[in-house]
C-alpha cells in the first residue's frame, strides 16, 4: 500500500519565512512529509520549475450577500469559490450579514444554508453586526464566537449598516471580553452624506463623482476615530481596505505607539485611480467601490505600507455585480446619481496575480512577503493557523503551484466569476497559478476548474492570539 496519496516533487517551496527545494508527501488531505525526496506515493505531480505556495486565503470577500429588493450580487458560493480556486485560492472568508431588526443567529444559519454543498474550496464566515441590540451583544454574539465565528465587521457608513460611536464602543467591549477580532470599515457617514448631497445639487451625479463624495479626509477621520475607540476600550481591530496615505498613516501612527491595530489593503489601491471612474456612458460605474481608488501618491503610500509591515493582509474585497444589468451597476436609479450605483468590484480571481506581478516580479516585495500577505497572515489573524496558511507537516494540503515566468493578460473571457466584466481588462501580469490543490485534491489546473461542488468545507475558527487585548 502506498505511503502517501500524493507527492508533489521537484518544486521550490515558499513559506512566509523560508524558501527550500523539497518534495511534499500528502496523506488524508494533510501534509505528511517534507523531504529532499518523497517516494512511494499513489500519484505524483511534477512541480519542476514551479513555486509551491500555500493556497491563497482571501479573508475579505462578499458572496450572496443581501443587497436590498432591487439589486443582486453576481456571485453565489458555487461561482465565487470556482473563481477563487482558479485564481490560486484555497479558502475564502465571506460575511454573514445581520439585517436590522433580525436575529443574528438566524442570519448566520440562513447564510450557512446558502453555502452548504456548493463550495469548491473551504469557507469560513465573518459576521456583520448592524443592529447591536442588548440580546445580540449579551447573548447571540458571545454564543456565536464560542461556536467558531471569531471575527466580525462593523461599518461607520451606509444607511443600513452604520453604527454610531456609542454602538461601536459597545461592540468593541464585547469583542474585548470574548476576544473576537473586529474588522472596521472606516468612512465617515455624515461627511459622505453631506458631500453627496452637495454634489447632487450641483448636478455632479456621474459615477466619477463617487470618488469626490468620499475623499481621503473622510477615511482618515473615521480611521482615527475607530483607533481612538479601540484605544479607549483596549481592543485589537483591523482597519480594512485602506486606500491611501492618510488612513495608512493613521494606522502606522497607532502601531508605532504599540497599539494592536492591524490593516488590510486591496489590488484596486495599487493599480486603479479615481480617473478610472470617469468613463463615458456609465463605464465608470464598473470601478465604483468604497473607499474609491485614489491617485498615484496613494498607490505609492500603499506600497510603503506593504513593504514596511503596516499592512498584515492583502485581500480582494471581492464584491461583484453585473455591469449591464437592471439589478446591477446599470439599475435605473444608478443613471440618476452615483449614490445608487452598487458599491463593489470583482477581484477574488485576480488578487494573487496582480500582487505577484506588481510586487514580486517588479522587485517591490519578496516571495516570503507575498506569501505572508496573501495566506499566512490571514490564517494567523483569523484563527485558522496552524491548520491553514503555510506548508508544513500537519497543515491542510492547501497548495498552489505557481509559474513565476508565465505572462498573462487579464480579461473577462478567461475568468470564472459571476460578474460580466473585470476592472482589470487588458492588465498584463507576470506570474500565474497553474494548479490549485484543496486538502490534497486538485480543484483547478491550467485555467480549468476541476473541483466538485461540496468539496469545500465550512470551517469553525479558533480565537486568534492577535485578538488578545494588550491589558490581558
Amino acid at each position: 500500500m502506498p505511503e502517501f496519496d500524493l507527492a508533489i516533487r521537484g518544486g521550490t517551496i515558499v513559506t512566509a519565512a523560508d524558501t527550500m527545494k523539497a518534495d511534499i508527501g500528502i496523506r488524508d488531505g494533510r501534509i505528511a512529509a517534507l523531504s529532499a525526496s518523497v517516494t512511494g506515493a499513489a500519484r505524483e505531480i511534477d512541480a519542476t520549475g514551479l513555486l509551491v505556495l500555500p493556497g491563497g486565503i482571501d479573508s475579505h470577500v462578499h458572496i450572496s450577500q443581501y443587497q436590498g429588493p432591487d439589486i443582486s450580487m453576481a456571485d453565489d458560493f458555487a461561482s465565487a469559490t470556482t473563481a477563487a480556486a482558479a485564481g490560486g485560492n484555497t479558502c475564502v472568508m465571506p460575511f454573514a450579514l445581520q439585517q436590522r431588526g433580525t436575529s443574528l443567529r438566524q442570519c448566520v444559519e440562513e447564510y450557512r444554508a446558502l453555502a452548504e454543498g456548493r463550495c469548491i474550496i473551504d469557507t469560513a464566515f465573518h459576521l456583520i453586526i448592524s443592529d447591536p441590540t442588548p440580546e445580540v451583544l449579551g447573548q447571540e454574539l458571545p454564543a456565536l464566537v464560542k461556536d467558531g465565528y471569531t471575527s466580525f465587521k462593523v461599518f461607520m457608513t451606509y444607511d443600513d449598516l452604520v453604527l454610531n460611536d456609542r454602538q461601536l464602543l459597545e461592540v468593541f467591549d464585547v469583542a474585548r471580553r470574548e476576544q473576537a477580532l473586529v474588522m472596521v470599515h472606516c468612512e465617515g457617514y455624515d461627511a459622505i452624506r453631506y458631500m453627496t448631497e452637495r454634489l447632487e445639487r450641483a448636478g455632479q451625479t456621474r459615477p466619477f463623482f463617487h470618488a469626490a463624495s468620499r475623499p481621503q479626509v473622510v477615511e482618515r477621520e473615521a480611521a482615527h476615530r475607530a483607533i481612538s475607540h479601540a484605544e479607549l476600550v483596549d481592543v485589537p481591530i483591523v482597519i480594512v481596505h485602506v486606500s491611501g496615505r492618510e488612513a495608512m498613516e493613521q494606522v502606522r501612527w497607532a502601531q508605532q505607539r504599540g497599539m494592536k491595530i492591524y490593516a488590510e489593503t486591496c489590488p484596486q489601491y495599487i493599480t486603479l485611480t479615481a480617473e478610472d471612474l470617469d468613463g463615458l456612458n456609465m463605464e465608470g460605474a464598473k470601478y465604483v467601490c468604497s473607499p474609491p481608488p485614489r491617485d498615484a501618491d496613494s498607490q505609492a503610500a500603499i506600497w510603503e505600507g506593504l513593504t514596511q509591515g503596516v499592512f498584515q493582509t492583502f485581500s480582494s474585497d471581492h464584491c461583484p455585480f453585473r455591469y449591464d444589468s437592471v439589478d446591477g451597476k446599470l439599475n435605473p436609479k444608478a443613471r440618476t446619481s452615483f449614490r445608487w450605483v452598487p458599491n463593489g468590484i470583482p477581484g477574488v480571481e485576480t488578487r494573487l496575480p496582480i500582487l505577484f506581478s506588481e510586487g514580486v516580479s517588479k522587485g517591490r516585495i519578496s516571495l516570503q512577503t507575498f506569501v505572508a500577505l496573501t495566506a499566512t497572515n490571514h490564517a494567523r489573524l483569523y484563527g485558522l493557523y496552524p491548520q491553514k496558511g503555510s506548508i508544513g507537516v500537519g497543515f491542510d494540503a492547501d497548495i498552489t503551484l505557481w509559474d513565476p515566468a508565465k505572462r498573462e493578460t487579464i480579461r473577462q473571457e478567461i475568468l470564472h466569476h459571476g460578474a460580466d466584466y473585470t476592472p482589470w481588462e487588458g492588465f498584463a501580469v507576470t506570474g500565474w497559478p497553474v494548479m490549485t490543490l484543496s486538502r490534497g485534491v486538485v480543484v483547478a489546473e491550467d485555467g480549468k476548474v476541476t473541483g466538485a461542488a461540496g468539496h469545500g468545507q465550512i470551517l469553525s475558527r479558533d480565537i486568534s492570539d492577535f485578538a488578545r487585548p494588550r491589558g490581558l
